[in-house]
This record gives structure tokens, C-alpha cells and sequence, in this order.
């Protein structure tokens, strides 16, 4: 099942499609907008979002959102709070007028001293306001001690809240590698672990770490250029059985040889 599981990358948002196609690949992620910026979100591609639609449709290429970093729906800060739901909203909204596969979101923090409880708290009361017309899938984070989706617990935590908002239930999971080495969460029993809080991996973003186990740095690097053990990775993408992204250096050269080295171990 793992041999022909979909592979692709995060690409440039002016096209995802031909970023695809660059990298041999069956699926793009990308941004709709600027990534460290709270503007209303645009599809950049020639024609808009109906365009494509039917351009993705027609090349059998699936699609995901990444939303900007400066998002944090759980932040205790109002002027960052109640901006980050809105611009979630919103892209949302788009997203499903591209029709991508989910919209990947990542866990947020509270502020230093602030009882992580209340950004919890916060998830349940974002995914209970939000129409969520694609599924929403949160991502695991490397580092911060008030993260929402960095250590096993607070994942676990954060899922109980979750679910009791409205439509909890159908909020997805996305794997990240670096994310979990970085974070304290061993890969040899990362997707057992995760699938033993939330019951799913809806997409696993594949990337190697330039640093050590638990240091907190979100430091990509090349699959097989950095300290990740290759046979776990190789055995956690087989495990989680989910579409991968890479988001590695090199553009379409560097991720294009990444989603090679995937495709060649599972292969094998």
C-alpha cells in the first residue's frame, strides 16, 4: 500500500501545478499569500481558484494549503487571536473554492506564564465557530514551551478539546518529522503514538533535521543530509500510510531528488 502512496512538495503559489510537474510529483502544498503576513488570501494562479480547480482536476494532482505562520488561534493575545480566525476563515473559504484535500494549520502557543489551558481552550472554541469546508489538519510543532502540538501530552490535550467542539471529530493530523525529532517524539514510535491520541495521519510532511533530538530547532534539511535515521523515516511514512510533502531546500531540484529518495525506498 505504502509503494504507491501520493508524494509531493511545497511549491511556489503562482503555480502548484507546474511545481508538480518539476518534481515528478502527485500532490502540491502551498501558500495562498504571503506566509508571514495577515492579508486576505489570493489565489495567484492564472484564471483564480475555478482555473485551478479544473487544471488540477484534469492532471490528476491533489492539492493542500499551508496557512501563514503568523497564524495562532491559540494565543491568549486578542489582537492575535481574533486575526488569526478571521484570516483562517478566510482561507478556508478559498481553499475550497480550489478544492484541496485540507488546509494545514500549525498548534499555536500561549503567551509565557499564561496557563496553557486557556490555548486549548481556544482550539475548541476556533474549530466550533469556524465552517470548515475542507478539513482542517493541525500540524505537530518543534518547539516553544507553551506549544499547543509539540510533546505527546499536549497533543493529547489539545485533542480532548478539540473534540469537544462541533465538527471536532472530522479535524485531521499532519506528521512532521523534524517537528517530532525536534520536539521530543522518536520516530520509531511517532505514528503509534499519534494515531493513539487522534485515530489518524492525514498527511505526513517528510523532512530530515539539521539538530539534535528534542532541541526545539526547526531546522529542515535534505532527506539523508541530516540526523534523521533513514530507515525510521522510511518506516514512519509506510506506518503513518498518508500522502507526503516534503519542505525541503533546492527547489524543484532538491525536492524533486527527496521525493525520488522516498519513492525509491518504498519501492525497494
Amino acid at each position: 500500500m505504502a509503494k504507491t502512496l501520493p508524494l509531493g512538495a511545497h511549491v511556489h503559489r503562482a503555480d502548484p501545478l507546474a511545481g508538480a510537474e518539476a518534481r515528478k510529483a502527485d500532490i502540491s502544498q502551498f501558500f495562498l499569500g504571503d506566509p508571514q503576513g495577515w492579508k486576505k488570501p489570493t489565489v495567484d494562479y492564472d484564471g483564480g481558484a475555478e482555473a485551478l480547480r479544473a487544471d488540477a482536476e484534469q492532471a490528476g494532482i491533489g492539492l493542500y494549503v499551508h496557512a501563514p505562520y503568523v497564524l495562532n488561534v491559540a494565543t491568549t493575545n486578542n489582537r492575535i487571536r481574533i486575526p488569526s480566525r478571521k484570516l483562517l476563515q478566510q482561507i478556508v473559504d478559498l481553499a475550497a473554492e480550489v478544492g484541496v484535500n485540507g488546509v494545514v494549520v500549525h498548534g499555536g502557543h500561549v503567551l509565557r506564564g499564561d496557563d496553557i489551558a486557556v490555548g486549548f481552550d481556544n482550539w475548541r472554541k476556533c474549530v466550533d465557530q469556524i465552517d470548515a469546508k475542507v478539513p482542517l489538519l493541525i500540524e505537530n510543532t518543534a518547539g516553544g514551551e507553551q506549544a499547543m502540538a509539540r510533546q505527546l501530552d499536549r497533543i493529547g490535550r489539545m485533542w480532548d478539546a478539540i473534540h469537544q467542539a462541533e465538527g471536532g471529530d472530522e479535524v485531521g493530523f499532519v506528521l512532521d518529522t523534524c517537528h517530532a525529532h525536534a520536539g521530543g517524539i522518536p520516530l520509531s514510535s511517532a505514528v503509534d503514538d499519534i494515531k493513539a491520541i487522534t485515530g489518524r495521519i492525514d498527511l505526513v510532511h517528510a523532512n530530515d533535521s539539521r539538530d539534535p533530538f528534542d532541541s526545539g530547532a526547526d531546522r529542515h534539511v535534505n532527506l539523508g543530509e541530516g540526523v534523521l535515521d533513514e530507515a525510521e523515516l522510511i518506516d514512519l511514512i509506510k506506518a503513518a500510510d498518508a500522502p507526503v510533502i516534503v519542505e525541503t531546500p533546492g527547489d524543484a531540484e532538491g525536492q524533486g531528488a527527496d521525493i525520488a529518495w522516498i519513492r525509491e525506498r518504498l519501492a525497494a
